[in-house]
């Protein structure tokens, strides 16, 4: 008889966001009544339709596909080279970054590119993570078999480092120590769920201890868009040193609202090579030409459009106006007592819940009470017990009456 994988058995519970859908559609089959009134401010799904630069390439790209002299096929598995080329002048070469096209891996998002980056590193790579973190990152390695065992009783995996941020740090974790012997580090700035960021000097810091221990940083940059500081990086490769420890993987989901329409991209420096001097980027070339078709001609056309000057204003505006929905969460919530971080330079906004609340407890409470939906802190990681998520990603009704609901309570 055939066996399941057994590190799949592993994973405790649901995916988090899973067992979020899952709640919401139990409470609204019990109160049909209610059901038309929840806000959604869980799940970080934009709200906003595609730019009309991005719906116009999108339209010219489908009537080429539609004519035979210039219809295409399977996409090149690593991407387009003018989307390629695109990315490395817009996104880094404009902020002093090297990164030339060919390290840029086109994908369906940094969802995917997250979970799969980990199938280039040993089998006993060690693993650090932010605790709270972004779950793909530790459920893609538990079903890689390389965290050893959970304990249900605290939360944590036996054979994973964890780097705590709370409040006392400011959100943002410190150097493992000297002894942690970690393979592979995974940062996300701004981050996802807290909306801490970080300045140059600390992720220099960063890049100076993964090349001093030998160890790689995974840096998801997914919210870079929303940075407002002009002090503050917005990819790791405007630090020394990052191309020979450091891959970026980044998302046009929540800069330019592909959430449904898909597309994302992961840079590996052809410096990047392990201690035997392999060369990361071949390894990762090699992954994605087996398991990936490339995405979509019309999509990466689309993507295209982002980067010109008609593109970059709308989606600009589009982001402008998330962050003025932070801005009202962040200071409705402040007003009405709350202890608040992040919604500056990150769309998502970290309350600790009121009165030692559990995190799911105050899920519930505002689910029954005032039909508002968040993200419990704990589904994050052991450190974000007690602490909450809502995201700038509604429509600014949603956002303005979601905090005229919390504060009624």
């Amino acid at each position: 008889m055939f066996k399941a994988n057994e590190a799949y058995l592993k994973l405790p519970g649901n995916y988090l966001f899973s067992e979020i859908a899952s709640r919401v559609s139990e409470y609204c089959e019990r109160n049909p009544d209610k059901a038309g009134r929840i806000v959604r401010l869980g799940i970080g799904d934009v709200t906003q339709p595609l730019a009309p630069a991005v719906v116009e390439a999108l339209h010219a790209a489908v009537d080429e596909m539609a004519e035979a002299q210039s219809f295409r096929g399977y996409a090149p598995d690593l991407g387009y080279d003018f989307l390629r080329q695109a990315i490395a002048e817009h996104d880094f070469a404009a902020r002093g970054a090297l990164v030339y096209p060919d390290e840029v891996f086109v994908s369906d998002g940094a969802k995917s590119d997250s979970g799969n980056i980990q199938e280039i590193f040993s089998a006993d790579a060690r693993i650090a993570v932010c605790d709270p973190v972004y779950p793909v990152y530790v459920d893609s390695n538990v079903m890689a078999g390389r965290t050893g065992t959970y304990d249900a009783s605290t939360g944590l995996w036996s054979d994973v480092t964890y780097m705590p941020c709370t409040q006392q740090n400011g959100f943002t974790p410190e150097l493992p120590g000297p002894d942690a012997d970690v393979s592979l580090i995974y940062l996300c700035f701004p981050n996802n769920p807290t909306g801490a960021v970080i300045d140059k000097p600390h992720l220099q810091a960063w890049v100076d201890y993964a090349n001093e221990h030998g160890a790689v940083i995974v840096y998801d940059a997914a919210y870079e868009a929303y940075i407002a500081d002009p002090m503050l990086p917005h990819s790791i490769y405007e630090c020394n040193g990052a191309r020979t420890c450091a891959i970026e993987i980044r998302s046009f989901s929540k800069n330019a609202g592909f959430t449904g329409t898909r597309l994302g991209y992961t840079v590996v420096p052809r410096d990047l090579k392990d201690a035997n001097g392999v060369s990361m980027h071949g390894l990762w070339a090699r992954r994605h030409g087996t398991k990936f078709n490339g995405a979509p001609y019309i999509v990466q056309r689309a993507g295209e459009a982002v980067y010109s000057e008609r593109g970059r204003c709308e989606t600009q505006a589009q982001i402008s106006s998330y962050m003025e929905n932070a801005r009202i969460i962040l200071e409705g919530l402040r007003s009405a007592g709350y202890t608040v971080s992040g919604g500056e330079n990150a769309p998502y906004i970290w309350l600790k819940t009121p009165d030692g609340c559990s995190s799911w407890d105050f899920f519930d409470q505002l689910l029954e009470s005032v039909q508002v939906v968040g993200t419990p802190g704990s589904g994050f990681g052991p450190s974000g017990e007690g602490y909450f998520r809502l995201t700038a990603f509604g429509t600014r009704e949603s956002a303005q009456e979601a905090i005229r609901r919390i504060r009624a309570l």
